[in-house]
């Protein structure tokens, strides 16, 4: 999206916004101005959604006023309680972890925090985990199937952080056991794609019976700059590299990666966080309602199936 169409969007969202406040506080005479400016809204935010390339939808995956981990956590999920630490080397803040109620039923959720300030992210490590942040992942995904209770991710990262020091500490065996935990839990589990999927730092709490994404979320082996990089040895192409990847929600639900794309309110998901919340709380329900009855043997066996068949080509 054009940073002055996104920039008009915003301005339009935010004066909506204020005229609804004022009309609720009984300012009735703006009533028609609040009308033709949610009118100018839906057919600029429209047009613009319907023609989106992929490079842009990566814009919008990372656009810093998205909803992250945390909102999600806050507005779905009621009394969540976090666990801290692997109980091995420390606690890592590029994943929340712990246990909540959704709609009245215990539930573990775990997901990639980037953090919103400065400050926050570089606290979060802008949402690369650690192998210390997947093997708190696997604490709790063994807790909930220990008592039962589903699993819910919410995935946004660039993906695992590569320094030496996760390096030394197993990075690549965390993800690994991440992903074999995920891939055997004899709970429900459901894994929602609200940013960026990056790379296996995502794959590691991806392996789930339903796999959600955001309408403007993207998810690749690899993030289009490093594949041009790589490719054409340059990170301008980074736009061609993106359509090539096939990163986009639509291109996933046709190829079989994800189960079910999740839409985003005209515009984007940080003009309308609020909406974009009860879209993926009824996501979610619909996916639970799905798989919370299947035995779960034949839920492991479904689900096994489901990763074991993706890749594999055809001969006509």
């Amino acid at each position: 999206m054009s940073r002055d169409l996104d920039k008009e969007l915003q301005i339009l969202g935010d004066s909506i916004f204020v005229l609804r406040q004022e009309v609720k506080k009984g300012r009735k005479e703006l009533l028609p101005e609040l009308i033709e400016k949610r009118r100018k809204f839906k057919e600029l935010a429209k047009e613009k959604s319907e023609q989106l390339t992929a490079w842009e939808r990566v814009q919008l995956a990372r656009h810093p006023k998205r909803p992250h981990t945390i909102d999600y956590v806050e507005n779905i999920f009621t009394d969540f309680v976090e666990l801290h630490g692997d109980r091995k080397f420390g606690d890592d803040k590029a994943i929340i972890a712990g246990f909540a109620f959704f709609e009245g039923k215990p539930v573990a959720v775990i997901g990639h925090e980037k953090g919103k300030d400065t400050k926050e992210k570089i606290e979060r490590n802008f949402g690369m985990p650690h192998p210390e942040g997947y093997r708190k992942a696997i604490r709790v995904m063994k807790l909930a199937e220990k008592f039962k209770r589903p699993v819910i991710t919410f995935i946004d990262t660039p993906g695992a952080y590569p320094g030496i020091g996760a390096e030394e500490r197993g990075q690549s065996q965390a993800i690994a056991e991440s992903i074999m935990t995920m891939g055997s839990l004899k709970v429900p589990t459901v894994a929602v794609v609200i940013g960026e999927g990056g790379s296996g730092g995502a794959l590691a709490l991806g392996v789930a019976d339903r796999v959600l994404m955001l309408e403007n979320a993207i998810y690749s082996v690899i993030s289009p700059e490093g594949c041009a990089a790589i490719l054409f040895k340059s990170q301008e192409k980074a736009p061609e590299a993106a359509e090539s990847l096939k990163i986009t929600s639509k291109d996933l639900k046709e190829l079989g990666i994800i189960d079910c794309i999740v839409p985003e309110p005209l515009g984007g998901a940080h003009l309308q966080p609020k909406k974009t919340y009860r879209l993926v709380k009824r996501g979610i329900r619909k996916a639970l309602r799905e798989i919370i009855d299947i035995p779960v043997d034949e839920l492991v066996e479904k689900r096994q199936a489901k990763f074991y068949s993706m890749g594999r080509f055809a001969e006509t």
